[in-house]
């Protein structure tokens, strides 16, 4: 099959929904930290310093908890009045039950998806704190899922593993192509079934929103359509028996990044949150070549000083298509964040935390808010865990413009 080498274009608008979801994980894990302590008196902001590269802040942590009063309250310590002190406000204590409560519906099931993509099926905990923001599991998901699934889920060696998929919905290893497929066909008329194999629209044929000016180009057509006859391979089927240099190893490639990126809730993952899953999905060392080989499927983004990964039929006019329960409540934190930038003092009075918040959701999207980076490595340090660097030797393509750390 010949490829066709397509230059980068960037994508304004969902860069600007980067930053607006990286700056929802920065206050998300703030949060969640410090709803952990044992202590219920003020924090000092000096005891969070350290917190900043874990949380990917470019700016002090003390100057990114003032910037939202809405969501922690400053107050004076108890013993040194001077030093400046923070605590959840009433509002962030709401927002914690409600993310708590929406991961609680089908975290579970993410995770047993994720781990049914690999060859093992278990990951090193390690390799799955990275994703635990974008899979939306809870804080304690390594104790919590073996002790409520115990034929399910089990940890051990710093490892947790599927022992078995029987307690899990019968449809837990079918791909979201294949059962946007099926459902497709129960509803397709009799023009759509008609169509010739050779079309870019034939069965399970992955969505293309190519940048403006690509999708009419012939070449390109001409290569889609060669791709697209390509026989599907499932994620979640072994693919041990196929050459990993040929191209149809490379479509499973794809339907497995395809199939990753769909289990995030917000459809996007950083690049080196996968790297770290590479050898136990089987991907290519250079497998950024395969995101930058298909921007009518995924979207590269250096924003927040890192990789970021977009699934592009995930969002429609600047909007998740199928939004998670989850990513509304996050829409929520953002809406808290937002009201205290713009109103400063008068935030709290401002705050409105009812279901009849969409207008003043909507017009607080509307204007630019400018995140803060997130480094790759925050689940894992919050998590009390020792970073360590097993990226391996990265090739000149993957660093290329990145600047992760």
């Amino acid at each position: 099959m010949q490829k066709v080498r397509l230059k980068w274009v960037k994508n304004r608008g969902l860069d600007h929904l980067i930053e607006r979801t990286t700056s929802i994980r920065a206050s998300c894990l703030l949060l969640d930290h410090l709803a952990r302590l044992p202590t219920s008196s003020p924090v000092p902001a000096r005891s969070l310093a350290r917190l900043q590269k874990p949380l990917g802040l470019t700016v002090p942590v003390l100057r990114f908890l003032r910037r939202h009063p809405t969501l922690f309250a400053e107050q004076p310590h108890p013993r040194f009045p001077t030093l400046p002190s923070f605590s959840l406000t009433p509002a962030s204590h709401t927002l914690l039950a409600r993310l708590a409560d929406a991961s609680a519906r089908d975290a579970h099931l993410r995770l047993a998806r994720l781990l049914l993509l690999t060859r093992s099926r278990s990951l090193p905990l390690a390799s799955v704190l990275p994703l635990r923001f974008d899979l939306g599991l809870p804080f304690n998901f390594a104790a919590a899922f073996p002790a409520s699934h115990p034929g399910v889920f089990a940890v051990a060696n710093n490892r947790i593993s599927l022992l078995s998929a029987s307690g899990l919905p019968e449809d837990i290893a079918v791909s979201s192509l294949q059962r946007r497929h099926a459902a497709a066909i129960d509803s397709a008329t009799y023009h759509a079934l008609s169509r010739p194999p050779s079309s870019s629209s034939a069965p399970l044929a992955f969505p293309m929103r190519f940048p403006r000016g690509y999708g009419g180009m012939k070449k390109v057509k001409a290569w889609m359509d060669e791709f697209h006859r390509l026989p599907y391979i499932s994620p979640y089927d072994d693919a041990s028996g196929i050459d990993p240099d040929s191209d149809i190893y490379e479509k499973r490639n794809i339907g497995l990044l395809h199939e990753l990126l769909g289990l995030a809730v917000h459809k996007m993952v950083r690049r080196n949150a996968i790297r770290l899953l590479r050898e136990e999905l089987g991907l290519p060392h250079k497998f950024t070549r395969l995101f930058t080989r298909y921007p009518g499927v995924f979207y590269l983004s250096l924003k927040c000083k890192t990789t970021t990964v977009v699934l592009r039929e995930g969002y429609e006019r600047g909007k998740l298509v199928e939004q998670h329960p989850l990513a509304a409540v996050r829409d929520k934190v953002y809406y808290v964040m937002r009201t205290g930038v713009l109103y400063r003092g008068k935030g709290l009075s401002k705050l409105v935390l009812d279901e009849d918040v969409a207008e003043e959701e909507g017009e607080l999207d509307g204007e630019e808010f400018q995140g803060e980076g997130m480094d790759e490595d925050a689940d894992v340090e919050c998590f009390g865990m020792d970073i360590v660097d097993d990226d391996g030797p990265a090739d000149d393509e993957d660093d290329e413009g990145d600047s992760d750390g």
